[in-house]
């Protein structure tokens, strides 16, 4: 534990964390995961897919469907996740088919049909109504639940502990969402326009043309989705695409 514990806190970008995590998870006996967050959603439900983070190391045949098809929305753990904060067997709710809608045991399918037949997730407690995180982790094949669920019962407290900080050190680093990532000069004039300069300050600051100024303000919110350059810088914030280290950030 305490080498996990130092592994997380010394890795100071995004995929090395997930691969730590995944490799530590691997250990107990749950090998694919898939982590799903937003701060951007919207009352009663989860808002625009494409503001999530989404981290997986399931093949990607799976990854695919199971969110670019936008499947896991009718995921029961989905619907559980949303009413609950903390750990849940997939057992509890898979055994009793009855009790699931149709599109709900329609996922349970495709999710046996690619051997995904085992595992627990747990929901994440957010720092206000509009957050919402769930990671889940299937069992390694071979598992059934009966195995995951006696895994669970010997090491589900340190699991859970251990995917709590993986969380917190997630939230820490800058996310890339579907809508990609920020370039180099749409985070820094979004930086100054944080830091209160007007377009034209951060013309002469940068030594461009205001239109230029003016493009990548343009770009940027494109990319972010937003139709204010303040909405740009808030949601720029929350991803940590701005007001970063070098070190943290690679550009793709």
């Amino acid at each position: 534990m305490l080498d996990y514990l130092d592994g997380l806190a010394q890795a100071t970008t995004l995929d090395r964390v997930w691969a730590h995590h995944c490799e530590a998870m691997a250990g107990y006996g749950f090998d694919r995961l898939i982590y799903g967050y937003t701060r951007f959603g919207k009352p009663g439900g989860l808002g625009a897919v494409e503001d999530a983070v989404f981290l997986s190391n399931h093949d990607p045949e799976y990854f695919n469907r199971f969110i670019g098809e936008r499947m896991f929305l009718q995921a029961p753990i989905l619907r559980w996740a949303r009413e609950n904060i903390g750990a849940c067997s997939w057992g509890a709710l898979w055994k009793n088919p009855e009790r699931l809608s149709e599109s709900e045991r329609r996922v349970v399918a495709f999710n046996r049909a690619m051997n995904v037949n085992a595992g627990y997730s747990i929901s994440f407690g957010g720092p206000g109504p509009r957050s919402f995180g769930l990671i889940s982790m299937a069992a390694r094949a071979g598992l059934d639940q009966d195995d995951a669920d006696r895994i669970w019962s010997e090491n589900g407290r340190t699991i859970q502990a251990m995917n709590n900080m993986a969380h917190l050190k997630i939230l820490s680093l800058p996310h890339t969402t579907m809508r990609g990532r920020l370039t180099a000069r749409q985070r820094e004039v979004l930086e100054w326009i944080g830091d209160g300069k007007s377009n034209q300050d951060i013309a002469v600051i940068l030594g461009v043309a205001l239109p230029t100024v003016e493009k990548h303000l343009r770009l940027a919110r494109e990319k972010l989705g937003v139709a204010t350059t303040a909405q740009a810088v808030l949601k720029a914030a929350f991803l940590n695409q701005i007001y970063l280290g070098a070190p943290n950030f690679t550009e793709s």
